[in-house]
């Protein structure tokens, strides 16, 4: 079982992660950063990302029949580098994603989503 700082040590460690954001999705905050973002506008991010995620979801339950949906990632691609966000289930009070920026070189998504994805089920509150 990992905690938070643990969690954030092993998203780093995906090849080619640039840097990651552990977010609070009910309230837009983040929890702990890695990487680049801790120099970057941490707390605005997080709640661009939250509201991102939060919109996907609205306008796919829209679009889909039974109007539920539940989202495993979203993957956007810029030219600065792939974006991965990932709903974690965990035993917080708070629905918590984790988002991490790849590097476009370096990076390979199907390894980032299944190291993800392994790890979601890991989080633990520490």
């Amino acid at each position: 079982m990992l905690g938070i700082e643990d969690c954030l040590t092993e998203v780093m460690a995906i090849p080619g992660a640039l840097d990651a954001i552990l977010i609070d999705q009910t309230s837009g905050t983040a929890v702990a950063a890695g990487g680049a973002s801790r120099h970057a506008d941490v707390e605005r991010s997080a709640a661009g990302l939250s509201e991102t995620l939060r919109a996907t979801l609205d306008g796919l339950a829209l679009a889909s029949p039974g109007g539920t949906v539940r989202i495993n990632d979203m993957i956007v691609t810029t030219d600065g580098g792939h974006h991965l966000l990932r709903p974690l289930e965990t035993p917080f009070d708070g629905p918590l994603v984790i988002y991490v920026r790849l590097d476009p070189e370096r990076s390979n998504l199907a390894l980032a989503r299944h190291r993800l994805q392994a790890l979601s089920g890991r989080l633990i509150s520490t």
